[in-house]
């Protein structure tokens, strides 16, 4: 099974990873909930789906102010990617995301543009057999804009050589979705795992 693209000419393909090409959410989930819950905080699974593309700091933030906390951002981050870290085994990635991958690979520049920080992100992609795919990876840290500022899709183009009209992003939430509309990009939504 394929993702009906746009129509038009692309030059390149920009993908999201995390829910995009790994679909490592539900392992996400799993992790922010222990995490979370390890401080006596709360995350509703529809609340998380929602924040999707967020930073980290941001969504402890959030949900400090929300649930009246006082949660260590540093210490969340690192309990959350522990924990994550350990159900890396269960990685699986998107097939229809895969099959567009595969299809272009050697015909397409291809980039990963990603909220997540480079190693983790090259983890997950070397897991899944995939980052040599890749000609670029623009990842958190390397910009200073996160979705839905287009400045992380932006700046991957210019790394392909591509203008932004000519690029087709691939991704899974609606603030990549709205990055990819303020960059003047056309881009396929990536249905998530229970329309699947």
């Amino acid at each position: 099974m394929t993702l009906a693209l746009p129509p038009g000419e692309f030059r390149a393909y920009l993908f999201d990873c995390d829910g995009t090409i790994a679909d490592n959410m539900p392992l996400h989930y799993r992790a922010w909930r222990q995490a979370l819950g390890e401080w006596g905080c709360d995350l509703p699974e529809e609340l998380f789906y929602a924040w999707g593309g967020r930073s980290v700091a941001d969504i402890v933030v959030d949900l400090n102010t929300a649930q009246g906390l006082a949660m260590p951002v540093a210490a969340v981050e690192r309990r959350h990617a522990d924990l994550y870290q350990a159900l890396m085994p269960e990685l699986t990635a998107v097939p229809e995301v895969v099959w567009h991958i595969e299809d272009g690979h050697g015909r397409v520049p291809m980039a990963v543009v990603s909220g997540g920080a480079r190693e983790p992100v090259s983890h997950s992609l070397r897991t899944l057999g995939l980052l040599d795919r890749f000609d670029v990876l623009v990842c958190a840290g390397e910009y200073t804009r996160g979705k839905p500022d287009p400045e992380c899709f932006l700046l991957a183009a210019a790394h392909l050589d591509v203008a932004p009209e000519h690029c087709l992003v691939f991704e899974d939430t609606d603030l990549g979705m709205q990055a990819a509309a303020a960059a003047g990009m056309a881009a396929v939504r990536v249905p998530p795992p229970w329309q699947r």
